[in-house]
Order: C-alpha cells, then sequence, then structure tokens
C-alpha cells in the first residue's frame, strides 16, 4: 500500500491493456503537435535555444508518468514557469549562452528538489499561501506581460525590458526599424492562429467531420502554420532578406548532463526556484483535480509533488529547464481521450522522434511565427473579468489581486507575486484581528438563537449572550477583551457573559492568557464568564491548562442549555410564544 502511494503507475499500469493503449496513443499524436510548436515557442520565451524545450519535453515526461496521480495532466514547459525563468536568469547571464543554459538546468534542479523534498515531508500546504485571487492575478498579468514581450518579435526588432515600463517605450522606439516581411509573417499567423482557436472546428464539422475529429484537426492548428511559414521562408529565402529564423537546432536525443553546479549561483537563484516550484505546483494541482473530477476519480498532492519534482530533476539532467502541467496542453489531453499518465509516455516518444527525425527540417522556422504561437496562447489565459467580480465579492482579496496584477506588470514577475502573497497575509491577518462577534438572543418559539441587531429575538437582562465567529489566537485576543469590556460597561444589569464558540476552532495561548484576564476582570464586576458550543478539540486543548478548574463558570453543549440554566423564566417565556418566522431586522 505504502509503495502504490508514491508510485501510482503501479495501480494503473496493473490494468493497462490494449483499448487503453489505444486512447493513450490517440491522445499522444494530438499533443505531440501540439507540443513541439509549444516547446519551441516557450523554450524561446525562456531565453533559451529552441532545442532546450524538446529535451524538456522527454525524460520529464517519463519521470511523471511513474509518480504523478493524474491521469490527464500534460507535463512540459509551460507559458508562466517559461516567464519566470528569464525573469529569474535574463539579469545574471546573457541570453541563449551556455553559462545561461547551465544555470536554467540548476534552476530546475533545485525546483525538483524543492518539490521532492515538500513530499517526502508533506509540505504541499504551503502551496495554500498563494490564495485564487492572486494567482489569478499573477496569471493575467504574465499573460498581457509575455504577450507584449513578444511583440519584438513579430515586429522584427530589438526591444528588451522586465516590466511594462520598461516594454512599452523600447517598442515605441524599434517602431521605425520594423521589418516588413516579419511583420507580415507575424500578422498573418496570429490571424491564422486565432482564426483557427475559434473557427476552424465549426467549420470542419459543417464539412462532415465529427466534432472529436475536428476538434483534433484544428488543435494542430499552429503544426500548419509551422508549415507553411518554413516553406515560404525557402522558397522566397526571407532569411537573407532578413527574416530572423531560428536556426540550426541540434539533431540527436539530449544525452544526461550536469546543471552548472555552484553553490553562489544556487543560493541566489534558491528563492526563484521556490516560487516556480509553488507556482508549477498550484496551477498542476487545479488542473488536475479539475479533469480528475470529471472522470469521478482522485489525486494525490503529495504524488503530484513528487510527481512534479521528479520530471524537473529529469529535465535538469537532461538539458531543460523547469516544467509543470500545462493547463491547455492537459484539456487537450482529457479531450483527445487520455486515460493514463502513458500517454505522456507516448507524447515523450514522439518528441524522441522529432528530435531525432525533424529538426534540420525546423532551421527555417521564422521567430515571428513562434511569438505568435506564445501570443494567442497566452492571452487565453488573460482574465482581467476576474477582477471586477473578485472585488465587488471581497475588496480585500480585489485588492491583493490587483497588487499582484500591477506588481507584475509594473514592477516584475517576482516582486509582484510577492507582493500579492504578502498582502493577501497581511489582510487576513487584519481581517482576523477583527473577529465578527454578535449579541444574541433566543428566537421567540425556538431553541435557537440569533443575532439581535438581524432578527427580532429575546434577551435576557441578566445574561449576555456574544458569539464568536472566529478563532482567537494573537491577533485578535487584546480585541476580543476590549469588545467584552465595552459591552459589559453599557449592560450594568449583566451578571452572566456566556461566550458561544461554534466558529472558534483554535484557542491559542495569546487568547487563553487574554481569557484569564477577562475573568479577572469580570469578576471583580460581579460578571461570571461561561462557554457554550465548545468544539471537542478546542476542549481537549483547554483540558491541557487548569483555565477550566480556575475560571470559576461552566461549559454548555449548547446556548439554549446556558440560558435554560442561567435564567430559566426567560427562556420558558420565550418557548411559549410562537413566532415559527421570526422577523428579521434590517443590519445595523
Amino acid at each position: 500500500m505504502k509503495l502504490r502511494h508514491w508510485l501510482p503507475c503501479l495501480d494503473w499500469g496493473s490494468r493497462y491493456n490494449r483499448a487503453t493503449a489505444s486512447q493513450d496513443g490517440l491522445a499522444a499524436v494530438i499533443v505531440t503537435l501540439m507540443l513541439i510548436p509549444q516547446s519551441l515557442a516557450y523554450a524561446m520565451l525562456a531565453g533559451l535555444p529552441p532545442v532546450t524545450g524538446l529535451y524538456a519535453s522527454i525524460l520529464p515526461l517519463l519521470a511523471y508518468a511513474l509518480f504523478g496521480s493524474s491521469r490527464a495532466l500534460a507535463v512540459g514547459p509551460v507559458a508562466v514557469v517559461s516567464l519566470m525563468t528569464a525573469a529569474a536568469l535574463g539579469p545574471l547571464f546573457p541570453e541563449g549562452g551556455a553559462a545561461y543554459v547551465g544555470a536554467a538546468m540548476l534552476l530546475a534542479l533545485l525546483s525538483g528538489l524543492i518539490l521532492t523534498g515538500m513530499a517526502l515531508l508533506r509540505l504541499g500546504f504551503l502551496a495554500n499561501f498563494l490564495s485564487h485571487p492572486v494567482i489569478s492575478g499573477f496569471i493575467s498579468a504574465s499573460g498581457l506581460l509575455i504577450a507584449v514581450g513578444q511583440l519584438k518579435h513579430v515586429l522584427g526588432i530589438q526591444a528588451g525590458g522586465e516590466n511594462l515600463l520598461q516594454l512599452l517605450p523600447a517598442l515605441w522606439r524599434g517602431l521605425p526599424q520594423v521589418h516588413g516581411s516579419t511583420l507580415l509573417i507575424g500578422l498573418l499567423s496570429l490571424l491564422w492562429l486565432w482564426w483557427a482557436r475559434a473557427r476552424l472546428k465549426p467549420l470542419l464539422q459543417r464539412l462532415g467531420l465529427s466534432a472529436a475529429a475536428a476538434g483534433n484537426l484544428a488543435k494542430a492548428g499552429p503544426v500548419l502554420a509551422i508549415i507553411v511559414a518554413i516553406l515560404a521562408v525557402s522558397w522566397l529565402q526571407l532569411e537573407q532578406a532578413g527574416v530572423k529564423v531560428v536556426g540550426i537546432i541540434p539533431q540527436g536525443l539530449p544525452g544526461l548532463s550536469l546543471p552548472t553546479l555552484d553553490l553562489q549561483l544556487a543560493l541566489q537563484l534558491l528563492p526563484a526556484a521556490l516560487l516556480i516550484s509553488l507556482v508549477g505546483f498550484v496551477e498542476s494541482v487545479s488542473v488536475g483535480q479539475t479533469l480528475a473530477a470529471k472522470r469521478r476519480q482522485r489525486i494525490e498532492p503529495d504524488s503530484e509533488l513528487l510527481g512534479l519534482g521528479a520530471a524537473n530533476l529529469s529535465a535538469a539532467f537532461s538539458g531543460g529547464f523547469p516544467v509543470t502541467g500545462g493547463f491547455a496542453r492537459s484539456v487537450v489531453n482529457y479531450d483527445a481521450g487520455a486515460q493514463t499518465p502513458m500517454a505522456g509516455v507516448f507524447t515523450a516518444v514522439g518528441i524522441g522522434l522529432s528530435v531525432l527525425l525533424l529538426t534540420p527540417l525546423l532551421h527555417n522556422l521564422p521567430q515571428a511565427v513562434l511569438a505568435a504561437t506564445i501570443i494567442i496562447a497566452v492571452l487565453s489565459l488573460v482574465d482581467l473579468g476576474s477582477l471586477g467580480r473578485t472585488w465587488r465579492y471581497s475588496r480585500q482579496d480585489g485588492a491583493a489581486q490587483l497588487a499582484t496584477l500591477l506588481g507584475v506588470l509594473l514592477i516584475g514577475v517576482e516582486v509582484g507575486i510577492l507582493l500579492g502573497v504578502g498582502l493577501s497575509l497581511l489582510l487576513f491577518l487584519w481581517r482576523t484581528s477583527r473577529p465578527h462577534m454578535a449579541v444574541v438572543g433566543q428566537v421567540p418559539g425556538s431553541e435557537h438563537f440569533r443575532n439581535v441587531e438581524r432578527f427580532a429575538v429575546v434577551e435576557s437582562p441578566a445574561v449576555l449572550s456574544l458569539r464568536v465567529d472566529e478563532s482567537l489566537y494573537f491577533p485578535n485576543a487584546r480585541f476580543l477583551e476590549e469588545r467584552i469590556s465595552e459591552l459589559i460597561a453599557a449592560r450594568p444589569q449583566v451578571r452572566h457573559l456566556v461566550l458561544m464558540c461554534p466558529g472558534v476552532n483554535l484557542i491559542d495561548a495569546s487568547a487563553l492568557d487574554s481569557l484569564e484576564a477577562i475573568v479577572e476582570r469580570l469578576q471583580t464586576s460581579g460578571v461570571q464568564l461561561h462557554l457554550s458550543e465548545v468544539k471537542g478539540p478546542v476542549m481537549d486543548q483547554l483540558r491541557r491548562s487548569d483555565f477550566l478548574q480556575r475560571f470559576g463558570g461552566q461549559v454548555f453543549i449548547s446556548q439554549y442549555q446556558a440560558l435554560k440554566t442561567l435564567a430559566p423564566q426567560t427562556t420558558l417565556d420565550c418557548l411559549e410564544q410562537k413566532h415559527p418566522h421570526p422577523v428579521q431586522l434590517p443590519h445595523r
């Protein structure tokens, strides 16, 4: 059982048959056609030679098939991780050089070690610190930044920068040097890829193809763009006319090699590797869980961590760069009928054959076509409308999302996501430092208790019922003291305070000290503290201290029992009233 937990391939592999293999094989063909142009493009986006994208799409897929638990996740280079790789390495080395490639392999090694370590220590929960609004803002901003950054290849000009404040002026200054042929190739590629993504499938269906066949052919649109562009450059000799092409791509499978083993460089890249690991893990798990739910399957976060860790370690020793599970590619893999991770193995075989046989044919592939492939792919990730939806629902989450979006666009990738995560945590601490507390009363004719500001309820003048809707810990312990002091001062008739705790999941040491201080202050005022509806784990925690023996009050199983004991006449009178539908008052 333990071995199957860490090697999910033993589970699905024991039931693998010819029918499943045929479905995986078909999915692999489609994903391979999609992955070849994407791998080349994302390597270029990362600042690496195009062939490294193909290298990163062979051994990592085999490693994930051994350890990963998702049946449909397609691992390989992805846009956001490629951008983060370029952001981490760009300031340190010239793009595409041997030192840059070695550092990219080291970054993959660090990411693989981090993910593997997190798996062994079961630290997948760390990814929870990347909230959905932060991830959404980060991905949208990254998509926009990537698209703007690729315009230089479409225009055929030189323009660099790590954010919009650097990229836009550089693009503006380069407009007089726009290369006409390159621009024409780029625009035609963009138009074709956009049209193929949106309109090719319906057209093929009208021509008589089934929906599945039409969808599969439509996904091969980038391959057709590459073939036509290569033929055009070759026949018209556009390389001699100044159109930048991919150039010589080494032929043959990658050999095993060591990344740059430089301790100082590793320490310098460690923060970037940690962010890449967390972002890649969150993206992979989100996609994997979504696709697994459609088939009523499940994924194991620890196995995903180990699978992604093994994939990155494989990339590090085979000339690649950091990889993770891609959203669009995984959806294509799922829609094409992939049943097991063996589809990834078949895809790796297809990429390997391409490296062996097809790389000489890619010499004349224009960089503008790869840039257009990237632009169309990443713009589908941009969802600026989610900012408005998040802001309307929660301004705090909206502020974190906006901070991430603007940080990535205007400052940089790493700073932007750190800004979003930091602001999310600060806002969480601020929100929980002022927890919602409601004075409650009994709903007439029932044993239920509701907020006195929202419902027409009955209160006992001698008993103050205060419901706490948040765990009690160090940021809000003082606030609890102040709130209780304020309420007691305004109610001189009160002789009992019942702290209603259905929403309290934790009472830490600071909050326990505050409760003890509250008891002392209340007793000097002639008021006794009681607790009600305390959860089992919290009671277990309180029993490990002497608070329950010293505070002098009682712990009631329900708020009704508390009022029945402390103010029996009020409870009896309230039950005799017949108001089956309590009136809800306007919120104040």
